[in-house]
């Protein structure tokens, strides 16, 4: 009897976090028979006794005023905040399908078990994604060995035309200083740092297989003192690499809307005309920049340095 009152309050705590909110509520004869169905012998005394103990311990239980009736209202995320979610999970290329169903079921859930169909009913993820299963081990070791400061060594690889792994450095391991993971233009990138050549460099995490942590502590570089993690990712288009130059663009006004989207709501830039404006940033100069200029149309063009713009024009003139 004693063990039964001991549980009674975290069953009737557990049955109204899946099956209530603001919206939906039990009452304490419905708690009590179904309790009593599981094999917990309650009684609607019982039921609200364990219910007031509930609320004293803060366990977020409301009470419909003048009513029997009880809900949990302090739900982790609402259904916009878990929509969200949802949908980045489903967005994100690099999460495989059968991931992706496994955590939209596992966010769904998040709304209590009668909402839960309505979420995953109303989620169809579309677009490619990465069929590399490991990715979350893989994350899961490169998180460890960050926060734990050791260094981590992996298997890099490309695909050929027949879809087959070809593996760099013929199967070498790759041995990093790992910084931080960055989700950047529809990938989950390692940013990590070689003791060789002492620069920061993207991997794709689904392009790694079997990651391992190192028995070596990472090297405390003297460049990286000065090294601005936050300025390194958003001035690395698609993470590509590229010699970070400052370049004058000259704008339609209809651009306005890409500028701030690519470059954030405090770039400056100077009006021209009614129909023109200038803006100077400073990128990464690579393929993936100019790719992303010609996409404008037109709208876009880069003005200066001379030596950018002339490789621009060269870059068109290959495409």
């Amino acid at each position: 009897m004693k063990d039964e009152q001991k549980i009674r309050p975290l069953a009737i705590y557990q049955l109204l976090k899946n099956h209530t909110d603001s919206s939906v509520a039990l009452g304490s004869f419905e708690i009590a028979n179904t309790l009593n169905l599981e094999g917990l012998p309650s009684s609607i005394k019982d039921v609200k006794d364990d219910v007031k103990l509930l609320k004293v311990w803060g366990f977020g239980v409301s009470e419909v005023p003048g009513e029997d009736l009880y809900y949990i209202s302090n739900k982790i995320f609402s259904d916009a905040e878990l929509r969200i979610l949802i949908d980045a999970v489903e967005a994100s290329s690099f999460i495989t399908e059968k991931k992706t169903t496994e955590l939209v079921a596992k966010l769904a859930r998040l709304a209590g078990e009668h909402r839960a169909e309505s979420f995953k009913k109303h989620s169809s993820f579309k677009g490619t994604k990465h069929t590399n299963e490991s990715i979350f081990n893989a994350v899961a070791t490169i998180d460890q060995c960050i926060r734990s400061e050791l260094k981590c060594s992996f298997l890099y690889f490309d695909y050929d035309v027949e879809g087959a792994r070809l593996y760099r450095k013929e199967r070498k391991r790759y041995i990093v200083n790992p910084l931080a993971l960055v989700a950047m233009e529809d990938n989950y990138y390692l940013l990590a740092y070689g003791d060789k050549y002492q620069n920061v460099v993207p991997y794709r995490v689904d392009r790694m297989d079997k990651v391992m942590p190192e028995a070596e502590s990472i090297s405390k570089a003297e460049f990286l003192k000065d090294f601005d993690l936050n300025a390194y990712t958003k001035q690395a288009f698609s993470m590509f690499k590229g010699e970070l130059t400052e370049v004058s663009l000259e704008c339609d006004s209809t651009a306005v809307d890409g500028i701030v989207d690519k470059f954030s709501e405090n770039v400056s830039m100077l009006k021209l005309s009614d129909t023109k404006f200038r803006v100077k940033v400073k990128v990464q100069v690579s393929p993936t920049f100019f790719g992303w200029c010609a996409t404008s149309g037109g709208r876009i063009k880069i003005v200066a340095p001379e030596e950018v713009k002339k490789a621009y024009y060269e870059h068109l003139s290959k495409c």
